[in-house]
């Protein structure tokens, strides 16, 4: 077994991290401090102010122009990558809580990124079955209800175009992956779906510990 290079995440060590990334904007920073004050135990669905960073340099890096993402929430993520596509850009996100984006549509509204973001609110099975069957996709984003990831990881892969990138967030869940006692649950079902991801020859795979773990996964 090899040793880990990870040192303890310390308060400190955090701050550290958060000093030594792109820093949230104003209105990202508003965003964050709403959804914790208004969905205080659900706060934890968005993605921490590091990987929003990630996900924008990712795009970026990817030159991504059409992106999919299977989760809104309140709308950090798809803000973040919405921000860093370029002008003919677009985004769609999907999510089934009209009361959560809300909060994420006011957020676009107010950065100026609206006009790049297509929401619909469906069961995202349904409205991944409903884009083009052919690889189209740049990129995409999955971080929704986790018994679900094997299903939208076979709608999301074959739309890749070869080399696009699929990044998948709480791959670790909590640590509960390794936990022979979680037999059931978003635990056991994030692990089902580890060993599915990383068995798929069409795609190439890492995963970091990042956040609560992020699998990068390229279309071969």
């Amino acid at each position: 077994m090899s040793e880990t290079k990870n040192p303890p995440l310390s308060a400190e060590l955090y701050t550290y991290v958060l000093a030594h990334n792109p820093p949230l904007d104003p209105v990202q920073q508003r965003l964050v401090e709403s959804t914790r004050a208004l969905f205080p135990d659900n706060a934890i669905k968005q993605v921490p102010a590091e990987q929003a960073a990630l996900l924008a340099f990712l795009v970026r890096l990817t030159g991504a122009r059409h992106v999919v993402e299977v989760g809104t929430f309140t709308g950090l993520s798809a803000l973040a990558m919405a921000r860093a596509l370029p002008a003919d850009g677009r985004l769609i996100t999907l999510d089934i809580s009209e009361e959560w984006t809300a909060h994420a549509r006011a957020a676009w509204a107010e950065a100026g990124v609206a006009d790049r973001i297509d929401l619909r609110i469906a069961p995202a099975l349904d409205s991944l079955r409903a884009l083009p069957a052919e690889p189209h996709i740049d990129l995409a984003f999955l971080d929704a209800n986790k018994d679900g990831y094997i299903a939208y990881w076979e709608e999301l892969v074959p739309r890749l175009r070869p080399g696009g990138l699929l990044i998948v967030d709480n791959v670790l869940f909590f640590g509960t992956v390794v936990d022979p006692e979680v037999t059931g649950g978003p635990g056991a079902a994030v692990r089902e779906f580890n060993a599915h991801a990383l068995a798929d020859k069409r795609m190439e795979s890492v995963m970091l510990t990042v956040a609560d773990g992020v699998t990068l996964a390229r279309r071969v």
